[in-house]
């Protein structure tokens, strides 16, 4: 975990945007229940499925969000996958860099289970820093989902596409910080990763 070293690392508000109260995925079941267009809005989260089913979870884990895999997907080549339920995971991804060629163009793309109740506004940010200074702090909106069931077990997030830095001072080392966070400031992960931005894949 970050420890909250770097402060500067957090969600942009909306100015007028207040979070809505928090309620049970029972109580969103029943809430309105007349009202088409949040029936909708309920069934996109897939509330009545988690409410009349129950969702999943590791028995005993009180994680509302479970981040279970990151990707690094550059076209044409294959994906580089971290497994964030190995042992160790977070460990490698602070010492060993990922490699990334100049100019590429590439996507994260993130995999994760929601249990317990219902997310609003989960996102991504992710501070970048090189030799101490901040080069890029960025700001993924993944959306609010509900449970996960049997029949859904996990979602997937495709990030938008960004293009590594290119040239020869842009070569080198950078230090990163990532979060998930909610609408309600609520941390569900951080880690610290390094990469490398090199001339060739090699």
């Amino acid at each position: 975990m970050s420890g909250h070293v770097d402060d500067e690392l957090h969600p942009s508000t909306t100015e007028g945007y207040k979070v809505g109260e928090k309620k049970s995925v029972a109580e969103y079941a029943d809430l309105d229940k007349e009202d088409e267009s949040l029936a909708r809005w309920k069934a996109s989260l897939g509330i009545g499925a988690a409410a009349a089913t129950g969702s999943i979870g590791e028995p005993g884990d009180t994680r509302t969000v479970v981040i279970l895999e990151l990707a690094l997907i550059v076209e044409g080549r294959p994906d580089v996958v971290i497994n964030l339920q190995e042992d160790g995971a977070l460990a490698r991804l602070q010492n060993t860099p990922f490699i990334i060629k100049e100019g590429v163009s590439f996507r994260m793309r993130a995999k994760f289970r929601v249990q317990h109740e219902v997310i609003s506004g989960l996102r991504y940010l992710q501070l970048v820093k090189r030799k101490g200074i901040t080069v890029d702090k960025a700001e993924e909106m993944m959306g609010s989902y509900g449970p996960n069931t049997h029949e859904k077990p996990f979602y997937e997030k495709l990030f938008a596409e960004e293009e590594a830095p290119s040239g020869l001072l842009s070569r080198g080392t950078y230090n990163a910080l990532s979060r998930f966070m909610d609408d309600d400031k609520n941390e569900h992960l951080s880690f610290r990763w390094i990469f490398e931005i090199k001339k060739s894949w090699d």
